[in-house]
Order: structure tokens, then C-alpha cells, then sequence
């Protein structure tokens, strides 16, 4: 459904009908480019400092964590981004085959809300490095309310129109920032390295086992776990000759290695620099350590970095919004996130300065319903059958997906079950003395560490693997063509389904 679905340049209609196999291209290695860019933005150093400043590890720690932390949760990532290349339709279109076509709205608001929340989040702290990089370049003052809205404007309308050109433009941009962005991160680490004490690096001690553990699940929560609703859409228009491992291996790839690698660095950073971690502009805080002819660069880089995160989260929010019922075509559902996060920006950078504190922590509540749907969604993936792929458009009575009324009580019983359970072990702190949120068990070791969203993930998982038999509904295959998808994957397929037996050998384990 473009002028042309290999020009990068063509605008794609499509929205979230699945897509026929005729019009499927590209290769697994695509995803590397798509997450490697996502994930090259300085704040991952920011994650670095806090594991020192705050948690205390030592530098090889700090290694370990950013490794298991990041490869853990991108592994889940990518793992359900194998679904897209199935259905051929976005992650909250196929959710339907779960929950039911009624059931999936709860899921697919929340996944909504924290899509365009973290946009919101990401175009600001992109528009405060783009309004730093004017004033490098043209003076323009840092405090001026109009200057302020000129830069997040820039933000939004280039996100804006990579998101509204759609799939094949993301691939091909998202490729060339990890060409040049992620040379010019490479030029910015190799300055910042210069800059470490490496004198205080090798006398900070080892924290225990337990602040490790914990500290792996601060990573994972601030990297792969808020990108969970987000794998298939990436996928879906990939050939089903590609293999689930190559998707799952090139997701989690592209991810963790910048990850690994600026998280680490914040760690070194931080070991001279103790303020990083709480700074109230990283961006800025992480630039005061470059020498001054470095400051254009690494504005640019920073706000690029930024940027590719955003055009992610637009063009999936956008997904979202059709997903929830809005009878508009793609562009228009992505013009109107882009509206609201212009609005929630300005409102942040100029109205309530002191808001960006309560709008992050509010996200990051939301892990624990996306974890809870995640469990079920991914449940769902390893039992199911594949999916109807007519039926998930399909909302009258008589879909394969209407189930109980259009819900299938199972999944929204263990999703809203999880949710429950990682609430009771969640605090929302905006501060240490404005708390919004604190459940009966969040002084518990798994509270205090910030492990609800892991509760909800293991208690949603674990609810609907013990009675999704009892969900009832079709989950019949349209001519073999998933149940070929699944067995080359080396999953579970229907019974008597049509298939080669030699994909059988094609695994992602």
C-alpha cells in the first residue's frame, strides 16, 4: 500500500491490516539498524552513572549488569517481534488474537498512553540539546520561551515526517544514523574515556550480589522492557523464509551493543563525576566534559540519537491509535500524536517546568501493565496455533477472536491479576519526599529494587499458561501459511496444519 513499497521516499498507507506475503520484503538484518539507532542516545550513559553513583557497583560489575540487563530484556523484544513476521500485523493488532477483539483495548490504551508519553519524554530532552546546538551555532538564548518552542517544533516535525512516511523510510534512516551517528557516539566515547579517573575507578569497591541483581533490573526496565509493545511492528514485513532466530538475534544485537557500551562508559564516568546521575540535563551535564570545538558535534549527535527513539515510538503509537478503533488512514493517527506530544512538550518545557520529573515516573509505572500483557502476549505466542490473519481485522460476532463477548477472560484475567501483583510491589517516587504511588509490599527486598514489573511479568505468564485452555474461540490457520512460519521456527503447530518438514530443523532457541 505505497507508490512504491521499496522507495524510501514513498509514503506508506498501510495500517494495521496485515500485509500479504507479495508484499513482503527486506531481510532480518534490517532490525539491526532500527534498534541499533534507537539506542545510541547519551542517556544510556546517565543509566551507567546511576549504577555507580547510586547503586555502587564496581566497574566490572557495571559490565555485567549493562550486559544481562540489556540482552535479558531485548531478547524478550525481539523474541515477540517474531510474531509480526507470523500475523504480518502490528503488535496490538495481533494482541487481539489474546485477549479478543474487545478484551484488547484495555492493553492497547495503555501501550497507547505510554508510547506517546515516552515520545513526549524523549522530544523534550531532544529539543533541550537542539535548543543547546542553536545557541552554539547562532546565539540563540537558552531562556527564551520562543526559542524553547522553535526547538522542540524542529524535533517533532522531523520525527513527524519520518513517521508519516512510514516502514521503508524508517529502515533506510535508522540505517544511516548507525553509519554516522553511531561513528560520531564512537568519536564522543573516545573523548569521554580520556576524561575518566581511572585512579577512583580501581578504588571503588564491589557492592553486594543482591544490589547486582537488582541493579540488572533497573537496566532492563529503562531499556528493552519499554519497547516490549513495540517488536512486531518492525517485523511484519518481513518474508516468512526468515528465520525467528535471525530476528531475534539481530533485534537483541542491535540493541545491546550501544547499550552495553555507553552504560559502561557512564560508569567510568561517574566514578570522578558523582553529579551525572542526578543531573536535571544529562545532555548538557555529559557536554561539559568534551573540549568546546566538540560541542556542535556532539549536540548533533545527541539530538539524532534522541530523535531515532521518537520516530519509533510515533510510528508505533500511531499503530496503536488504529488499533483502539479510530477509523482514520496511518498518517492521519500519526499527525495526531504528533499534535499531542507538540502539546505535552510545550506544556513540559514552558507551562510547568518542574513536570518532567512526575511525567517519567508516571512512566515508568506503566512497565508493569505492558510487562503483564507482554507475558500473556508472548503465552499466547508459544501455545497458540498461529493466527487467523482475516479475523484480526474482523470485529463483529463470529471472529475467531470474539471468544466470551469479544473478550477472552483467561488473558484479561492473568494481564489484570499481574498488573495487581506488580503494583502491590511498586513505588512511585517523584521525589524523596513526593511519593505518588506505594503498594502494601513495595518495602519488601523485590520493592525496594524496583522488581514490580518482573512480579507482574512472572504472575500474568504463569496465570494464563494454567488456563488459557479454557479461553474457547478459533485460532484456525488460513491455508498452513503460519503453521509453515511456526515449524520453521521450530515452534508448536496446528495439528494436520500444512507444512515443510524440513523447515523443522530452523529453531530460535
Amino acid at each position: 500500500m505505497r507508490s512504491n513499497q521499496h522507495d524510501a521516499l514513498a509514503v506508506e498507507l498501510r495500517g494495521i491490516e496485515p500485509v500479504p506475503d507479495a508484499e513482503r520484503h527486506g531481510s532480518a538484518l534490517d532490525l539491526l539498524w532500527v534498534w541499533f539507532a534507537a539506542n545510541i542516545g547519551v542517556l544510556a550513559l546517565v543509566y551507567g552513572a546511576v549504577l555507580v553513583t547510586d547503586d555502587r557497583l564496581d566497574l566490572v560489575q557495571a559490565v555485567l549488569v549493562a550486559v544481562v540487563g540489556s540482552v535479558l530484556s531485548f531478547l524478550l523484544v525481539g523474541l515477540l517481534s517474531i510474531a509480526g513476521k507470523w500475523g504480518g500485523a502490528p503488535a496490538l493488532t495481533l494482541s487481539r488474537a489474546s485477549f479478543g477483539v474487545r478484551g484488547n483495548r484495555g492493553p492497547t490504551l495503555i501501550s497507547w498512553i505510554s508510547l506517546v508519553g515516552w515520545e513526549a519524554a524523549m522530544s523534550v530532552t531532544a529539543a533541550y540539546a537542539c535548543l543547546s546546538l542553536l545557541n552554539k551555532v547562532f546565539g540563540v538564548s537558552l531562556v527564551s520561551d520562543a526559542w524553547i518552542v522553535v526547538s522542540l517544533a524542529l524535533v517533532v516535525v522531523i520525527a513527524l515526517v519520518i513517521g508519516l512516511l512510514g516502514y521503508d523510510t524508517i529502515i533506510w534512516i535508522q540505517k544511516w544514523c548507525t553509519y554516522v551517528f553511531g561513528a560520531m557516539t564512537l568519536v564522543v566515547i573516545v573523548m569521554l574515556a580520556a576524561k575518566v579517573d581511572w585512579h577512583r575507578v580501581a578504588s571503588v569497591p564491589s557492592a553486594p550480589t543482591g544490589v547486582v541483581i537488582a541493579a540488572i533490573g533497573f537496566i532492563a526496565a529503562g531499556t528493552g522492557i519499554s519497547w516490549l509493545n513495540t517488536g512486531p511492528d518492525y517485523a511484519r514485513y518481513l518474508p516468512r523464509r526468515v528465520t525467528g532466530r535471525a530476528i531475534a538475534g539481530w533485534v537483541t544485537l542491535g540493541a545491546s551493543v550501544p547499550l552495553v557500551v555507553l552504560i559502561a562508559l557512564g560508569g567510568l564516568m561517574a566514578a570522578g563525576n558523582k553529579g551525572l546521575a542526578s543531573a536535571a540535563d544529562p545532555v548538557s551535564a555529559i557536554g561539559t566534559a568534551l573540549p568546546g570545538w566538540m560541542a556542535v558535534p556532539y549536540l548533533l549527535t545527541a539530538t539524532a540519537g534522541l530523535m531515532a527513539s521518537t520516530v519509533l515510538s510515533l510510528y508505533s503509537s500511531g499503530l496503536n491509535l488504529l488499533a483502539l478503533g479510530l477509523r482514520v488512514k496511518r498518517p492521519a493517527a500519526v499527525s495526531i500524536d504528533g499534535v499531542l506530544i507538540t502539546a505535552v512538550g510545550i506544556y513540559v518545557m514552558v507551562i510547568a517546568q518542574n513536570f518532567y520529573g512526575p511525567l517519567t515516573t508516571f512512566l515508568t509505572l506503566l512497565a508493569v501493565p505492558l510487562c503483564a500483557w507482554a507475558a500473556v502476549f508472548g503465552v499466547d505466542m508459544l501455545r497458540s496455533r498461529g493466527y487467523d490473519v482475516p479475523g484480526l481485522t474482523r470485529f463483529a460476532h463470529g471472529s475467531p477472536y470474539w471468544f466470551t463477548g469479544g473478550v477472552s477472560i483467561p488473558a484479561v484475567a492473568a494481564w489484570l491479576i499481574g498488573i495487581a501483583a506488580g503494583l502491590a510491589f511498586t513505588t512511585a517516587d517523584v521525589s524523596a519526599t513526593d511519593k505518588w504511588f506505594s503498594g502494601p509490599l513495595a518495602s519488601t527486598w523485590v520493592g525496594t529494587n524496583g522488581l514490580g514489573w518482573a512480579v507482574a511479568l512472572l504472575v500474568a505468564g504463569l496465570i494464563y499458561a494454567t488456563t488459557a485452555r479454557f479461553a474457547g474461540g478459533s485460532r484456525a490457520l488460513r491455508h498452513g501459511s503460519d503453521a509453515s512460519s511456526k515449524a520453521r521456527d521450530g515452534l508448536p503447530t496446528a495439528a494436520g496444519a500444512e507444512h515443510d518438514p524440513g523447515e523443522l530443523k530452523g529453531s530460535i532457541a
